[in-house]
């Protein structure tokens, strides 16, 4: 089964928290604040595969979470650093943010791409003793890893696609120029899905061609196949439009030139302006007026036609030695540039200042910020440092302002997680 196309979601491992421990040795009176910080999260790496040729395992397993780094301990010890956790995709894929759709990696170097951090680890209350306050109660949460839904998206990694009515004959072309075996038949979409083969040249001298299934008028909305395969044309360098000049179809070859360029243009553009060598395949069946028609239609669109049979490999290797010299003037396969985030995110706040406030029928302002929850774990609001450092954070993040901008009056009631206390100025 062939899968080009999954929505998985990714979550780095969040920070270890920072540990309260006070040094305990006998004869030792008030040996200090001695916790550690916390180990940092893992974060989601990405590699190309090239034993994967599809999306398939992405169906079956859909979330991939890393692990938490270890909390701080005791005697300054800082937690273990948790594990990286690696992805591994067919090469072409592209990673996108599923919320916005910017591009977060293209997958088609070996190069691994880091799509999720994981979160630094928390400081121990060790980090927080100065000659004024000499016994910190508290210490900082880990900071939350980073975490996306991403849609996974596989580009073949082709220099020549071939494009085409069904049945004109583009996997017995791909079949007697490279090693590629599709399956053969004289019935409509015998092809389901993409065929790669690799068309070497001369010792050192090769190029990769994609046979494109399934186009058909109005596969840019849908129709047929074409639709789902349109997306691998996308990163070809040249197009090697096959049509079939004798009609044994029934149908116009020069119509058919037309309507599956209308649909190049209707996904993309830039795929329609794309360089094209045109291929009239079945020339041994056709007689000399429409050869001579063709040959015509193809003058006019000034577009370089070369006339073969796939079936008898006659004109093959000409059709074959120009796409690879045309190859030679033109740049190297496509790849998506990495676009920024449109949310920017603050590491100082773990995963980001998101939060929400609303005021309930019982007049009280409730606090929804999800990284908050991880924070007031490590509060202890009896100890007037640690109140200061929560007092801290709810400022730093804008929610005190938000709070004034709403209106809220000193004795007011907030809510943060079900921790009510009375707002003060």
């Amino acid at each position: 089964m062939f899968v080009d196309k999954a929505v998985i979601k990714i979550k780095a491992g969040d920070g270890g928290d920072g540990a309260v421990s006070f040094h305990r040795e006998k004869y030792v009176a008030a040996g200090g604040p001695d916790g550690g910080d916390g180990g940092k999260g893992g974060d989601i790496i990405f590699v190309a595969d090239d034993s994967l040729s599809t999306l398939i395992d992405f169906r079956y397993k859909r979330k991939f979470f890393a692990q938490k780094g270890e909390n701080g301990g005791a005697k300054n010890c800082t937690g273990k650093n948790a594990p990286d956790l690696v992805v591994k995709v067919p090469r072409g894929t592209v990673v996108r943010e599923a919320a916005t759709g910017r591009v977060m990696a293209d997958m088609s170097s070996d190069e691994p791409k880091i799509i999720a951090k994981g979160g630094r680890g928390g400081k121990g209350n060790a980090r927080f003793a100065t000659p004024t306050r000499q016994i910190p109660r508290f210490s900082k949460p880990g900071f939350c890893g980073e975490e996306f839904e991403v849609t996974l998206e596989l580009k073949l990694l082709a220099d020549v696609g071939l494009v085409g009515f069904p049945n004109v004959g583009k996997s017995t072309l791909i079949s007697v120029v490279s090693a590629a075996k599709p399956k053969i038949a004289n019935y409509h979409f015998t092809t389901l899905t993409p065929v790669l083969g690799v068309v070497k040249i001369d010792e050192g001298k090769s190029f990769v061609m994609a046979d494109i299934p399934g186009l058909i008028e109005g596969a840019s909305e849908g129709v047929g196949l074409g639709h789902e395969f349109l997306r691998h044309v996308d990163r070809c360098r040249l197009i090697v439009h096959v049509v079939d000049v004798s009609g044994s179809e029934g149908r116009d070859p020069c119509e058919d030139y037309e309507i599956i360029n209308r649909e190049l243009a209707a996904f993309s553009e830039d795929l329609a302006n794309r360089p094209q060598i045109l291929a009239a395949n079945k020339c041994d069946m056709a007689n000399e007026e429409q050869l001579d028609h063709f040959r015509k239609f193809a003058a006019e669109k000034g577009i370089r036609l070369f006339e073969i049979s796939a079936a008898t490999t006659q004109g093959t290797a000409e059709l074959i030695n120009a796409v690879f010299t045309e190859l030679e003037k033109l740049p190297p396969i496509k790849e998506y540039e990495v676009e920024a985030p449109i949310i920017v995110r603050d590491d100082n706040i773990g995963n980001g200042q998101r939060f929400e406030i609303t005021r309930g029928d019982d007049a009280v302002f409730y606090v929804e910020a999800p990284w908050l929850e991880h924070i007031m774990r490590t509060v202890d609001m009896d100890d007037y440092s640690s109140l200061q450092y929560f007092q801290t954070v709810l400022r730093n993040s804008g929610i005190i302002a938000r709070l004034e901008e709403m209106g809220i009056e000193e004795g007011d009631t907030v809510n943060i997680f079900g921790f009510e206390f009375d707002f003060v100025f």
